[in-house]
């Protein structure tokens, strides 16, 4: 398999290669596993939330709601 960098990426792996002293590969292939179980582990995540909001068991928050909530929070928290 080939993986094709951008310049930039290219350069940061290699001056991190050289700064650890680890091979590229192992530093690539230490990077995609970490990648594919954070993924997991949010994917699972989504999962589960769409599983209780589709049980009942939690009600979605409209977006402007939300938004709303957190300023209200903020301001909340400058003035204590």
């Amino acid at each position: 398999m080939e993986v094709h960098l951008t310049p930039d990426l290219e350069a940061k792996l290699n001056q991190l290669s050289a700064e650890t002293g680890r091979a590229k590969e192992e530093l690539v292939q230490d990077a995609m596993t970490g990648y594919f179980a954070e993924l997991s582990q949010v994917r699972n995540m989504l999962d589960s939330r769409y599983d209780e909001i589709k049980d009942g068991k939690i009600t979605p928050m409209d977006g402007e709601e939300a938004f709303a909530r957190l300023r209200q929070k903020k301001t909340g928290h400058r003035h204590s």
